[in-house]
């Protein structure tokens, strides 16, 4: 039987999507640079590891619930938005804590920072090229990298909005879809 009407909006491949990258980057960086200060961090390194991590995973999560219900998509996308804030402050922490310098947003390397971070999301060259600044430049460069996850984060639950907001729940859609079939075999 063909359905004209469908409910269920299986979610492709999320890999590519530029917003699941970022939080790759994230993730991995982030883990980098725990390792190479692991003894100056000790309990904030797990709540650091953890946050991005949860940043990543709900936003996976997030997108794949939501082919079952928007609701919980929502929720996900949001805890992961809420874990990339999370951790934004733990490098903001870092920068003050240890009486480092926290990039202006005019300063010409912020500038070359957003530019390189906005333009390039290969995980593996960010940990490469990271592993070579100083700490100061990582938690900076990380800082330009969760400002910009925050943005695309917050276009997602839009867009989720939009779409719950146009085709409502899954509820609503089964139901629609359900009578549909029922007027159209007559019963």
């Amino acid at each position: 039987m063909e359905l004209k009407q469908q409910f269920l909006k299986i979610a492709g491949d999320y890999t590519n999507w530029n917003v699941y990258r970022k939080s790759l980057i994230v993730c991995d960086v982030n883990e980098m640079f725990i390792r190479r200060y692991s003894l100056r961090l000790t309990r904030t390194a797990d709540q650091m590891r953890q946050a991005a991590r949860s940043c990543k995973q709900n936003l996976v999560e997030g997108i794949t619930d939501a082919t079952v219900s928007m609701e919980m998509g929502i929720r996900l996308v949001g805890i992961a938005r809420g874990s990339g804030r999370e951790l934004l402050e733990d490098y903001q922490d870092y920068l003050r804590q240890n009486q480092l310098v926290t990039w202006q947003r005019s300063d010409s390397r912020a500038i070359q920072a957003r530019r390189y971070c906005r333009l390039y999301d290969d995980p593996s060259q960010f940990v490469a090229k990271c592993s070579q600044r100083t700490d100061e430049t990582v938690a900076n460069i990380m800082l330009t990298q969760l400002h910009q996850l925050d943005a695309m984060l917050g276009a997602v639950l839009r867009k989720m909005e939009e779409i719950f907001i146009n085709e409502g729940g899954i509820k609503e859609q089964m139901s629609q879809v359900r009578r549909d079939w029922r007027r159209r075999n007559g019963q």
